[in-house]
């Protein structure tokens, strides 16, 4: 029974369009990506979501915490659901606000930290590597209540794609382009709505397939 573990933010977590900073909520699982992935897969499979809102690639966040750094939980996240066969990770997007003040290059850099993480942390069978897909997050738009927060991140995140498939193949792992099948709600520029979640799902379970048994690099 092949185990897949989500690593990612709040799109991975299921976080709706926001109105406002305090609407928050999350879809349920027949609705968030991971959770309509593993009812394609089926009961052959077992798909872990860990989603963060918030969370960045390899940054503390000054504002919402170190907590919201991704490379410094992975190591926890990977020994707490080992053996894993496949590690999915879908982030950057976080790291397109405007206090961090990085480049598309930046993010894609820090993606690869993470990928060395899952490498050399000998959490899948008989101590070896999980596969890994690399997942590059749809690009933003400057809108709504998080378009502040986001400031000049829109532009940056149509580099991202490009970027991460670089560091991808660089380091023979799988790769996905999540804005070939969806694009962010108007309402906040950063989050899924129900529909996108759902389409999402579906390509994922075939990206998925397709690095399990290494029938692609790229997609």
């Amino acid at each position: 029974m092949p185990v897949v573990l989500c690593y990612g933010d709040s799109n991975t977590h299921g976080t709706p369009p926001m109105a406002d900073l305090d609407t928050g909520g999350r879809f349920g699982h027949d609705v968030r990506w991971p959770g309509v992935m593993a009812d394609i897969l089926g009961r052959d499979w077992t798909v872990i979501e860990a989603g963060l809102p918030g969370r960045t690639t390899v940054h503390d966040d000054p504002i919402d915490g170190t907590y919201k750094n991704g490379l410094t939980v992975l190591p926890a996240v990977l020994h707490s659901h080992k053996p894993l066969d496949l590690v999915v990770i879908m982030l950057g997007t976080n790291d397109l606000k405007a206090r961090f003040s990085l480049t598309a290059a930046d993010i894609a850099a820090g993606c690869g930290k993470l990928i060395e993480t899952v490498l050399g942390a000998g959490v899948g069978h008989a101590g070896i590597a999980p596969k890994i897909l690399l997942v590059a997050p749809t690009p933003i738009a400057e809108a709504g209540i998080l378009a502040e927060m986001f400031t000049g991140g829109a532009a940056k995140s149509l580099l991202l794609a490009e970027r991460m498939r670089g560091v991808a193949d660089r380091m023979g792992v799988a790769f996905f382009d999540a804005g070939r099948v969806a694009a962010v709600d108007p309402l906040d520029g950063i989050h899924f709505a129900s529909e996108t979640q759902v389409a999402l799902g579906h390509a994922m379970a075939d990206a998925v397939q397709a690095a399990f048994h290494d029938d692609a690099k790229t997609g």
